[in-house]
């Protein structure tokens, strides 16, 4: 229905798009409302959750319309744009957009993924790339406490760099079709 109240000419990229602002705009964060238990239907109704939570959201809908989507947990880098999940982890969606290739959407952030999103690992939802798993035998009161410290080699900050996507020529088949590694030297020459 969010797709059918706009043109229904848009392209897999800006529909992609709109479903990314949508959840973004109409689902609150509110950190430790939901846990790896919670149904995707249970979320719907709160209109509240956390980033993993988002990001299902996102698959469902995007899934919904045929696009291939997969679900990416990582990290995402600490930086000056106060980003939800900034220096903890961080879960994200992969959309495929013909001729571009896969493309990273945050709906927590409501950004498309660059450079500050680490990925860690890809799957059909958080099961399949759960950051930690495992058993655990104590008691109730025991909190986990995991960090990440990332920096750049040459202890330079980060400075605020926008994507640009454009489009690509269709892949024969015959050169190395990774768009995320593109993307990434795409940016690295924009910085230079």
């Amino acid at each position: 229905r969010i797709v059918e109240e706009h043109d229904h000419l848009m392209t897999p990229l800006q529909v992609s798009c709109l479903l990314n602002e949508y959840v973004y705009k109409n689902f609150k964060y509110v950190a430790g409302i939901t846990s790896v238990e919670t149904t995707l239907e249970e979320v719907w109704k709160l209109k509240a959750g956390v980033c993993q939570d988002f990001a299902h959201i996102l698959l469902v809908m995007l899934r919904m319309l045929g696009m291939p989507a997969r679900y990416v947990s990582g990290y995402i880098c600490p930086n000056k744009n106060g980003m939800r999940g900034e220096g903890a982890t961080h879960a994200w969606v992969e959309v495929y957009i013909p001729y571009y290739g896969w493309l990273g959407l945050d709906p927590t952030n409501n950004c498309i993924a660059n450079d500050m999103h680490v990925r860690l690992a890809v799957g059909r939802n958080f099961s399949d790339c759960s950051p930690v798993k495992g058993s655990y035998k104590g008691t109730s009161k025991h909190v986990l406490h995991v960090g990440v410290s990332v920096s750049y080699e040459d202890g330079n900050r980060h400075e605020d760099n926008s994507a640009t996507l454009t489009p690509q020529p269709k892949n024969d088949g015959n050169e190395d079709s990774n768009s995320y590694r593109r993307y990434v030297e795409m940016m690295q020459q924009q910085q230079q």
